[in-house]
């Protein structure tokens, strides 16, 4: 279970270097909402929130729930980060998101019940603590404001994939992958001069899944992007040259 640090001061950890979590969406505020899903408890029941459940390691590219499986309870993410997925009957994937500390996975069946509707491994060895069903309803029955937590955690998670649907119905592609670049180098960039550098580690592959295209486009356009001066491609790294260029061509 909880050893040296228990769960609720790790989160309070977390928070002070939050990494947001990274999904499509026109709108960059709404990505980390649902982060903040607990802050509503006070510190007992945070405390006592805990320790109804368990902690789990899962080591980089673990699977941590899989898409037909037995629904059973959700998982909070404590460190590392955690991408949902989900396959289609030809095979093919499609990144829903990536999440950070302080959101959970496993919904929408919250209690438990059904099966899950999409997948979940961890992209970095991560520590999550494992809610059961049963144990979150007998949160919900002995302490008022964790439903209203939970509400609220759901209402994020629906504003997510609301998000995400919108983007995949009303947006090319090109401009699905001009967003995820503004979105990288909002949530993960760093500023060097006027270009905006992202430091996070992510493939073409990786491009591919979340914008639902293939590897051989977005290296294709990312070269077409790189020649009209938008970013700069290096060996692990891409650079924005110009925000607002690239930005425009998201919209």
């Amino acid at each position: 279970m909880l050893a040296e640090t228990s769960t609720s001061s790790r989160m309070d950890a977390g928070e002070r270097d939050r990494v947001s979590a990274v999904y499509l969406s026109e709108e960059l505020g709404d990505l980390d909402e649902g982060a903040n899903f607990l802050n509503r408890l006070s510190g007992a029941e945070l405390e006592a929130a805990c320790a109804a459940g368990s902690s789990c390691s899962f080591s980089k590219g673990e699977g941590v729930f899989f898409q037909g499986d037995q629904h059973n309870g959700i998982w909070l993410i404590e460190e590392g980060a955690v991408r949902t997925f989900y396959v289609g009957p030809s095979g093919r994937e499609i990144t829903l998101a990536y999440w950070t500390p302080g959101h959970f996975i496993g919904g929408p069946e919250v209690f438990g019940g059904g099966t899950h509707m999409w997948s979940a491994d961890a992209q970095t060895d991560s520590r999550l603590l494992y809610l059961t069903g049963s144990s979150i309803r007998r949160l919900v029955d002995t302490i008022p404001s964790f439903a209203v937590c939970l509400i609220n955690g759901l209402v994020a998670k629906g504003k997510c994939y609301s998000a995400l649907v919108q983007m995949l119905g009303t947006r090319s592609v090109t401009e699905r992958l001009a967003q995820l670049l503004i979105i990288l180098g909002d949530t993960h960039g760093r500023q060097e001069g006027n270009r905006l550098l992202i430091e996070r580690k992510i493939t073409h592959e990786h491009l591919a899944t979340i914008v639902g295209s293939t590897r051989q486009w977005v290296t294709m356009t990312l070269d077409k992007f790189q020649k009209k001066g938008l970013i700069t491609i290096g060996r692990s790294q891409i650079r924005i040259e110009n925000y607002e260029m690239l930005q425009s061509m998201a919209s």
